[in-house]
């Protein structure tokens, strides 16, 4: 896999994937449309350490989540764009990276559509998506490699 490269909108955080994600998550659910504005997130779940940053320094800010663990959102402390969530399920050394600050947004396109019982109605996903109503079990969608780097991650 080439590197994916990506920044905040003002460059001060800029950043690399090392690895490919696990999986790439576009969330309907109306927590993400409240966090990010939009209609729902795209996420790609990677290990922390296939995180990189090139330049700067993220802040941290804790919101609420439908979990009640909340989540960590890092921001660049200059523009304040969001470029990567912690959520407490996953734990620290999972980072969801958002997709839309990547350079290239287009070579990552969502693996599965999820909580999407709670989507806007003026948007479907297409019809030859793997969609689920709420969440799912990552052993039926992941792959085996995949699922092995989550482990590791998790007990590493």
């Amino acid at each position: 896999m080439s590197a994916h490269s990506g920044r905040c909108t003002c460059g001060q955080v800029r950043f690399r994937l090392t690895a490919a994600p696990m999986i790439v998550h576009c969330c309907h659910c109306s927590w993400c449309r409240r966090e990010t504005g939009s209609a729902f997130v795209l996420n790609a779940v990677l290990e922390a350490s296939a995180v990189e940053v090139l330049a700067g320094e993220v802040e941290t800010v804790v919101t609420p989540s439908a979990s009640g663990k909340g989540q960590r959102i890092d921001r660049c402390p200059v523009c304040r764009v969001a470029v990567w969530s912690v959520y407490s399920g996953a734990g620290p050394k999972i980072r969801f990276v958002r997709v839309g600050t990547l350079d290239a947004p287009e070579r990552l396109p969502p693996d599965v559509h999820i909580f999407t019982s709670t989507a806007l109605p003026w948007l479907t996903p297409p019809p030859d998506a793997t969609t689920f109503a709420e969440y799912y079990d990552p052993a039926e969608v992941w792959s085996a490699e995949a699922r092995a780097r989550w482990r590791a991650a998790r007990d590493g």
